[in-house]
């Protein structure tokens, strides 16, 4: 007995391996456009499997990809006599389509519809076919009609994606919304899915109909969700202050956490929009209970203040940073403060002496080799800051010995090479660079890169090396915060070393300092120049994008960013800003998607 049944499993498993194998075949067969050795293997198929649908669908397919309709119509009418499957009804009219008998396709499509009333455990499956045949009108009827027949199924999601396919994108937004409020848990996959069709430009028709209806919404039913996914449209169209109502609504329903509105400071603050984002910290001061969310949102203001800080503006930061130790003294739970606070007297006080003494303090707190390792980080930075680069490198290195193949250990061999480059030993720079272009972090490991290939693009130049190490200089001008002196410097280059490798990457580093300093006239003229003489260089795409925001931002010339978007789109494909151009050019063409 069991001998038997062992010899009936081993054929069947046989049978089946052999079904999936010549399945796959037939598979290849069709995609490669040979429909007739496919045809042949189906056929084999369906003589073991003769009620096997999958196969059925696909016979009848190559038969029609072959244009032999009436073979196709004889298996779909044999079908039909054995088991009256409304599907095959579709697959029937649709195969009368292709003949040219429309009048009897329109026919076999309605009769199909009709069923649904009665057999309504078919709508999706019948609805499906249709789309297969992009029969998207018939699809929609199918579908309107489940939501009537089968409410607990809903079908909007469907809805909502063949209107898109339509371009009818109020429908397909009701339809989305609809299935929101069906299944909220999907809330993110909604938003993922309509975000292609949003633009930052609130003027642009798909926000407006998605604003309406979300405040539409909220008027008839003030549910949770609809004040979340308004809050989201507005981050899109980068209103951060219309984003900080909705967030606030929903805290007062909900006041459990505030990590959403800390979020949304956050951003708005990463997007240069600092009054926003210091309205909303404030808020998160005047609510919380919590110190440590207190003191973040205390550094943040700080940080945002300190931007734009004149003499007198620093000495009442430099207070207020006092203040706050004075209330909540110096901790663990306040070492991101002290890590602030000593960032800002080393690079915004020029005091470098009270920075450090000020860290070395923290370090001797019982705080745990992490933290230890990001303080000093930090002193290691301010060594640099005033060029004791030996003693800066003996930091990096017990950063790297403390915390082996951390992200913070490959972020201090970074900065082991950035100093080294910053001495002029470039060949040191280069070894620990090789080592970091495999790093965890993909930022680290494309910084490496880039000054990997700067090193090694213009190392050679001269014996001397004379360009790369005024290049260098002028590097660590600007990470000391010293703007204008590492312009002057790299305007030497561009003076005494025309022509030279390093002359593109010179007027990029400076036009991006211009920028800083907001001098947009000069840097457009950087990039302009990269673009006239380094158009087939590496740096020709950032130059276009940059000047493209250049125009777009700050200099008011939209119809030159369009067209410098443009010229990203067709001719760098391959350009780390080819989604954003993209993006950004149909926004300023007033495309109603994104």
């Amino acid at each position: 007995m069991v001998q038997r049944l062992f010899i009936f499993l081993f054929i069947s498993f046989n049978l089946y391996s052999f079904s999936q194998t010549s399945q796959a075949q037939a598979d290849s067969y069709y995609k490669k456009g040979e429909f007739k050795k496919a045809l042949i293997i189906y056929e084999n198929l369906i003589k073991e499997k003769p009620y096997n649908y999958n196969y059925i669908y696909k016979l009848v397919d190559i038969h029609q990809q072959l244009e032999q309709y009436n073979e196709a119509q004889n298996i779909i009418t044999a079908q039909l006599k054995r088991n009256p499957n409304p599907v095959m009804l579709v697959v029937l009219g649709y195969n009368s389509q292709l003949k040219d008998s429309i009048e009897s396709a329109n026919k076999l499509y309605e009769e199909a519809i009709t069923l649904v009333d009665d057999k309504p455990n078919y709508i999706y499956t019948i609805a499906k076919k249709f789309e297969d045949y992009s029969l998207l009108d018939q699809a929609i009827r199918v579908y309107e009609k489940g939501k009537i027949l089968t409410p607990e199924r809903d079908y909007s999601i469907q809805l909502a994606r063949i209107y898109g396919d339509q371009g009818d994108i109020e429908k397909m937004f009701e339809n989305y919304i609809e299935y929101v409020d069906f299944k909220p848990n999907y809330l993110n996959d909604i938003k993922r899915a309509i975000s292609e069709f949003i633009s930052e430009n609130n003027e642009n028709e798909s926000n407006i109909y998605l604003r309406r209806l979300l405040l539409k919404k909220i008027q008839q039913e003030p549910k949770p969700f609809w004040y979340d996914m308004l809050s989201w449209l507005y981050v899109q169209e980068k209103a951060y202050n219309k984003s900080f109502i909705q967030e606030k609504a929903l805290y007062k329903r909900n006041p459990e956490s505030l990590d959403r509105i800390i979020e949304l400071a956050e951003t708005a603050r990463k997007d240069n929009d600092d009054d926003t984002a210091k309205t909303i910290f404030n808020y998160v001061l005047e609510t919380t209970q919590d110190q440590t969310t207190a003191l973040t949102a205390h550094q943040y203001i700080l940080e945002i203040d300190t931007k734009d800080a004149d003499e007198k503006g620093l000495k009442q930061i430099d207070e207020i940073y006092n203040n706050l130790f004075e209330e909540y003294g110096k901790s663990l739970l306040t070492i991101p403060l002290q890590l602030a606070y000593g960032k800002f007297l080393a690079f915004d006080l020029k005091d470098t002496a009270k920075a450090t003494s000020f860290l070395k303090e923290s370090l001797k707190l019982p705080i745990s080799v992490y933290r230890q390792a990001k303080i000093k980080l930090l002193l290691a930075d301010i060594l640099v800051l005033q060029e004791k680069f030996n003693e800066a490198l003996i930091f990096y290195s017990q950063i790297q010995a403390e915390l082996k193949n951390s992200t913070i250990a490959q972020e201090a061999r970074f900065k082991v090479a950035k100093t080294s480059y910053y001495k002029g030993d470039f060949d040191w720079a280069e070894s620990q660079l090789k080592i970091l272009k495999s790093s965890t972090s993909q930022l680290i490991a494309n910084d490496a890169l880039d000054l990997k290939l700067l090193i090694t693009d213009n190392k050679f130049e001269d014996t001397l090396q004379t360009s790369l190490k005024l290049y260098a200089k002028a590097d660590l001008y600007a990470f000391q915060n010293r703007t204008d002196d590492a312009i002057s410097l790299l305007d030497k280059i561009l003076e005494e070393h025309k022509g030279e490798s390093i002359t593109d990457q010179t007027l990029y580093q400076q036009a991006k300092l211009y920028e800083k300093k907001k001098k947009y006239i000069n840097a457009e003229a950087n990039y302009q120049e990269i673009i006239t003489d380094y158009r087939d260089g590496i740096l020709a795409d950032d130059a276009y994008y940059y000047l493209a925001e250049l125009y777009n931002t700050h200099l008011a010339k939209p119809e030159e960013a369009k067209a410098l978007y443009e010229k990203i789109i067709f001719e760098h494909q391959d350009s780390i800003y080819f989604i954003e151009a993209r993006r950004k050019f149909r926004m300023l063409r007033g495309d109603s998607i994104n």
